[in-house]
């Protein structure tokens, strides 16, 4: 039996319960007898289950299946970035147990607490239809949750060693750069993107290396902050329960973070479908403006939209350049997750969204 926010877990992502078991034994206080597993159906990165051991749940969290590039999908360093940052950000889910052996599951994994509250995907959840004000809360927790994770004194909690924070911003267009190269290398001759002198994505690329500015500080970066890593109080859309997905957290300019969240928050399509398009255009959710201007009170710092351009194309080059990993992943029939198949037509609109911001108006 499934809840409302879990799934039956996907043909070919089944866990194996038996070597879980013994896995877990000793590690866990009770309940392994009667291990299950369900699955997390959102998400297009690592694979999330809830899992059961008796009346015990927790989340179970593991790479995705197939070639992962180096680096990535690192459960051990997320585990104890959680353990480090769960004492200092409540809103951090607790870490329980870490599983380096991948003969278990055929990768590391580990297992967190399990927060409960509603997330916002495709629509308001019933639980906040008869409040009115509910776009506008749930609006100004997410930034609220932002400015206060930047505020988050990295060095009385001994975090500054988790990333190199000098330099960063160009690091940032270095790295990424060279990530959708590779993987545009992998759909060479298939027909799937347009070619670069149509798609302009080695001048967005070119654009991004010549304004890259000076971090304008130095925090915690999420580096993938957006409403539906929210988990909010199903009574109250202005609490937040959780924020989830920490595997890409760093040291670095917190004012990347906030360009990647208005490249979600402006979308009409996010990956993979429909979601609450364009929050920032709807009808009492915060406006662009409105939301760099929140935020920017927040921090008490000056900051105004024009100012966060550099870092609003950054964050649709980002996100392009994921979902266009992914799909090669889904193209090269290491995965067979149809939600995946529209994912080149996506890394294309995010990519000439990126140039327009380059070539027009703000």
């Amino acid at each position: 039996m499934t809840g409302p926010d879990t799934a039956p877990v996907r043909p070919g992502e089944e866990l194996p319960l038996d070597r879980l078991r013994i896995a877990l034994q000793g590690r866990l206080p009770a309940g392994l007898d009667a291990l299950s597993a369900e699955q997390f159906p959102g998400g297009f990165s690592n694979l999330t289950y809830l899992l059961r051991a008796g009346e015990q749940e927790y989340v179970l969290r593991r790479a995705p299946l197939g070639p992962v590039a180096r680096g990535a999908h690192d459960m051990a360093r997320e585990y104890h970035l959680l353990e480090r940052i769960h004492p200092v950000f409540s809103a951090a889910p607790r870490p329980e147990v870490l599983v380096e052996d991948p003969e278990v599951l055929g990768s590391p994994f580990y297992l967190m607490e399990r927060r409960r509250g509603e997330v916002v995907r495709t629509a308001l959840p019933a639980a906040y239809a008869a409040n009115p004000e509910a776009p506008r809360q749930l609006s100004e927790a997410l930034v609220d949750t932002l400015a206060a994770l930047h505020a988050v004194d990295i060095d009385a909690a001994g975090l500054r060693a988790i990333g190199r924070p000098e330099g960063f911003n160009g690091r940032q267009v270095e790295g990424w750069a060279g990530r959708w190269r590779r993987a545009r290398a992998l759909l060479a001759g298939s027909g799937d993107l347009p070619p670069p002198e149509e798609l302009h994505d080695e001048e967005v690329i070119a654009w991004l290396e010549a304004h890259t500015p000076a971090e304008s500080a130095h925090t915690l970066v999420h580096n993938d902050f957006k409403l539906d890593n929210l988990m909010l109080d199903p009574a109250d859309p202005s609490r937040v329960v959780a924020l989830l997905d920490w595997e890409m957290t760093t040291v670095g300019d917190p004012l990347v973070d906030l360009g990647l969240t208005l490249t979600y928050w402006t979308m009409p399509v996010q990956p993979g479908g429909s979601r609450i398009g364009a929050a920032g255009a709807a009808e009492g959710y915060l406006s662009r403006e409105a939301f760099i201007e929140r935020y920017a009170r927040q921090r008490g710092q000056a900051l105004s939209p024009q100012a966060v351009v550099w870092y609003e194309v950054l964050g649709h080059f980002k996100l392009a350049v994921i979902v266009l990993q992914i799909f090669a992943r889904y193209r090269a029939g290491q995965t067979q997750d149809p939600r995946f198949a529209p994912l080149a037509a996506q890394a294309e609109w995010l990519i000439r969204e990126a140039w327009r911001r380059v070539t027009g108006p703000s």
